[in-house]
């Protein structure tokens, strides 16, 4: 019988290829243990290029830019401070008004409903109306206060990357192979552009909200309507899905008036969010800031479901920075005519 030849198999694992997985897990964990600071630092990279061209101005005018930097930082906690001043005793009491409200209205509304609704809604037993907004509520308001943590982190960070933009920039631009630095540069300044359109646009939109809410609920002599003028400032922040839903609770209140009131509401929230998507926000945003409602909706998904609220709202204006990454940088990579069609969409919508 023919003896069997045995094969030994080795395996040579070069330490450079040891060292490349340690170092790929390294990346790993401090990208799960980082995510956070690194989501405060993009907060502030949008507020600096922001208040980038302000700064700029304050120093065209003969102002040093660490203090045309300062005073716009003392500007906007003086005006953060001064408004959650004049609005915190107000919003808390209509806050209280509002839940004492719902818990009396409860009874008045779903009493009435059949047991399978009750049980699709998930309002059997003890599960109330009240209950659910209650747990919602806690959700978002520890999520309130993360926001405001990061915010406040990220205006600090915001100052000194104002004051050293040009610095930083250059620190940047030098990773940057010498034949792509032109094509980098480009990039940054189009990026730019469509940053600052899309904060300034989004704080214009969302105060205009806000304040049309307001004088709309006050006058219908609806309850809490500053507190909800506040809900839907906030929501307005989230483009195409944001105003709407904040609808919700300014309807449920309108109808602790009267079904009638409840109907003007419903019916002037879904024109004025008409109005704001296709009037107001080409307005505010400009022609820098272009992107399909399918393209907000996705990429508000995406960021939320990477990084929560502050990844959604990060993914919008990356997204609208797509268009100038897909000219500068992909044009020779696509299939002909690619871009020059993309641009005629973009100039048509």
């Amino acid at each position: 019988m023919a003896e069997t030849a045995r094969r030994r198999i080795f395996v040579d694992i070069r330490w450079a290829t040891i060292f490349k997985l340690l170092a790929a897990a390294a990346l790993v964990w401090m990208w799960l243990s980082l995510v956070e600071l690194f989501l405060v630092l993009l907060v502030a990279v949008l507020l600096a290029v922001t208040l980038n061209p302000i700064v700029d101005w304050l120093e065209r005018h003969g102002w040093p830019r660490w203090a045309a930097a300062a005073l716009i930082f003392i500007m906007l906690l003086a005006t953060f401070g001064g408004f959650s001043w004049f609005a915190w005793t107000s919003v808390a009491e209509q806050a209280r008004f509002a839940s004492k409200h719902i818990s009396e209205y409860e009874h008045q509304v779903l009493d009435p409903l059949p047991a399978w609704l009750r049980t699709a809604a998930g309002l059997q037993n003890d599960k109330g109306v009240q209950s659910s907004l209650a747990l919602w509520a806690l959700r978002l308001g520890r999520s309130a206060i993360s926001a405001i943590v990061v915010g406040l982190l990220g205006l600090i960070l915001t100052m000194y990357l104002v004051v050293e933009a040009k610095a930083t920039g250059d620190w940047l631009l030098a990773f940057v192979p010498k034949a792509k630095r032109g094509k980098a540069e480009q990039t940054i300044v189009e990026a730019q552009r469509v940053i600052f359109a899309y904060v300034a646009g989004n704080v214009l939109t969302s105060v205009m909200a806000a304040v049309f809410v307001g004088v709309l609920l006050w006058s219908l002599k609806v309850p809490v309507a500053l507190l909800l003028a506040l809900v839907a400032g906030l929501f307005d922040f989230v483009p195409v899905i944001g105003f709407i839903a904040s609808s919700i609770f300014a309807v449920a209140m309108a109808l602790t008036v009267s079904p009638g009131t409840a109907l003007i509401v419903l019916a002037l929230y879904v024109t004025y969010h008409l109005v704001e998507n296709y009037l107001i926000s080409p307005w505010a945003y400009g022609d820098r800031l272009k992107l399909s409602n399918v393209a907000v909706i996705l990429a508000f998904a995406i960021g939320g479901e990477l990084a929560g609220v502050i990844g959604a709202l990060i993914a919008l204006p990356i997204a609208a920075a797509y268009p100038a990454i897909e000219r500068i940088w992909l044009r020779e990579r696509l299939p002909e005519d690619t871009v020059a069609e993309h641009k005629a969409i973009e100039t048509k919508s």
